[in-house]
């Protein structure tokens, strides 16, 4: 049962349609925001998000946006405004990972990932601030890879999600005069269909875990929720591990 600790607030969520993304709209949503959310390729995955929040009693509203274009970014964040009349929360979860050596990675997986995690992000907190007032929050969805990298193959994504970080830490000394706080959720392993407990690399990392088993997506959601609530106002430059272990 959750308090509707969100009521009256508008949020935008980046790469809302599946997984963590979709979980942290639906918690939102229960907890009376309205919540504009991303996607770049399923209609039909956006369409079943929208459909669950309104089961909830909760508003929800998809946007198609690719990341990769940054009209397209700052256009998700305009129609967040047009729609709802403000914009009070932002979560920064669209993300693309591709893994391998270095010299096997093409450019244009790296400029991805660049773009993706790291350049649309930074354009999406920038078009935000426009309509931010006080009390505003921003939620990066990092990595805890950014920390810990214990697999070969992972450097250019851990790099971006390292960036996030860094981003986070700055950006809190800007706009702490503006009492808008800035953090960086870092997950570790989390069962969604793109990263399976079931799948073929669970071992490995449940290996180099003090937990048994991958995270949820409504963990990640809940601590979420939390950073966007009244309760955190006082938390702001942090990089939160919600990991199992995986970098104790």
């Amino acid at each position: 049962m959750t308090t509707r600790a969100l009521e009256g607030k508008t949020a935008l969520v980046t790469g809302g349609s599946r997984g963590v993304g979709a979980a942290i709209v639906s918690r939102f949503a229960e907890e009376g925001a309205h919540v504009a959310f991303t996607y770049a390729n399923s209609e039909e995955h956006a369409k079943t998000v929208v459909a669950a929040a309104a089961a909830t009693g909760g508003i929800a509203h998809a946007i198609h946006a690719d990341s990769m274009k940054e009209q397209d970014v700052a256009s998700a964040v305009a129609q967040t405004v047009d729609r709802f009349g403000g914009l009070d929360i932002v979560v920064n979860n669209a993300a693309v990972g591709s893994f391998g050596a270095l010299e096997d990675l093409t450019m244009d997986e790296i400029d991805a990932m660049l773009t993706i995690n790291v350049r649309s992000t930074v354009v999406t907190i920038r078009e935000s601030l426009t309509h931010m007032g006080s009390g505003g929050r921003i939620i990066n969805i990092g990595s805890i890879n950014a920390d810990r990298t214990p697999f070969p193959g992972q450097s250019i994504y851990a790099m971006t999600k390292g960036a996030l970080a860094s981003l986070t830490r700055g950006l809190a000394r800007e706009l702490a005069a503006r009492d808008i706080t800035i953090n960086n959720i870092q997950p570790g392993p989390i069962n969604t269909d793109a990263n399976p407990a079931d799948g073929p690399a669970a071992p490995s990392m449940l290996g180099v875990m003090a937990s048994d088993r991958f995270g949820t997506t409504t963990e990640v959601a809940a601590l979420v929720s939390y950073l966007a609530g009244p309760d955190a106002a006082y938390i702001t430059g942090s990089s939160l591990n919600i990991d199992g272990g995986f970098a104790a």
